[in-house]
C-alpha cells in the first residue's frame, strides 16, 4: 500500500497564497498599498515634532532649575553667566567638534572612493 501526500493542509480562514496575475495577487497588492496603518512623510514629521517638544520641555526645566551665576574662565579670559548657559554653550561646542570631525572623515571617504572609482 503507497501513500499520497495531499499537500499542504488547509484550516479555515488561512489566506491562500495569490497566484501571479490573478485577481487575487491585484487585490492584496491594493490592500498593502492602501493599508490606513503605514508610515508617511506626515506621520514622521508628527514623531519628529512630538520628540522635539518634549526636549524642549526638558531643556526648560534644566533651564529654569539651574539660574544660579557661575564665572567661567577660559584662555584668561573670565565671564559670569547662568549654570545652565554655560553647560548648554560648552554642549553646543563639543558637538560642533564631534561634527567637524565627522565631516571631515566622511568627506575622506568620498575621495577615497571616488579615486577607486577612476581606477
Amino acid at each position: 500500500m503507497s501513500e499520497t501526500n495531499p499537500g499542504p493542509e488547509v484550516t479555515a480562514g488561512a489566506e491562500q497564497p495569490a497566484t501571479s496575475g490573478g485577481p487575487a495577487s491585484s487585490a492584496s497588492a491594493g490592500r498593502r498599498a492602501e493599508d490606513p496603518l503605514r508610515g508617511s512623510r506626515t506621520s514622521g514629521i508628527w514623531v519628529a515634532v512630538a520628540v522635539l517638544t518634549l526636549l524642549l520641555i526638558l531643556l526648560a526645566v534644566f533651564v529654569l532649575q539651574n539660574t544660579q551665576t557661575v564665572r567661567v574662565s577660559f584662555f584668561g579670559g573670565e565671564v559670569e553667566a547662568p549654570l545652565a548657559a554655560a553647560l548648554l554653550i560648552a554642549t553646543a561646542a563639543g558637538a560642533l567638534i564631534v561634527v567637524s570631525a565627522g565631516t571631515l572623515r566622511i568627506l575622506q571617504l568620498r575621495r577615497r572612493v571616488r579615486r577607486e572609482q577612476k581606477r
